[in-house]
């Protein structure tokens, strides 16, 4: 029975999201391990209504504030060379990521 690593990735920028999943494929590729992915997670959306006014005087005119939080899943197979190279991927600031092993 193999390892497997499942890895979470988490960002507000879709473009750092993806960046950080195309180079974790370029390295299963190359180590010729197994992997299922990147699958796209629902899209965390919050949504912050304020008001403009700040003494509260006034017509009720309301500023909103959204901000999205992207998720993407891949599922490799724990290679001990892919889990390494893997680590040592650099990873922008706005790009969280989980790796749990299981199995």
């Amino acid at each position: 029975m193999t390892q497997r690593a499942r890895i979470r990735l988490s960002s507000t920028s879709t473009e750092h999201l993806d960046g950080v999943c195309n180079q974790i494929r370029r390295i299963t590729r190359k180590t010729g391990v197994r992997m299922a992915g990147p699958i796209p997670l629902p899209t965390r959306r919050m949504v912050i209504p304020t008001r403009k006014t700040p003494c509260g005087q006034g017509s009720m005119s309301w500023d909103k504030w959204e901000m999205r939080v992207h998720k993407r899943l891949i599922d490799i197979d724990a290679d001990e060379r892919a889990i390494r190279q893997i680590m040592r991927v650099r990873i922008p600031d706005s790009v969280y990521i989980e790796i749990e092993l299981t199995g």
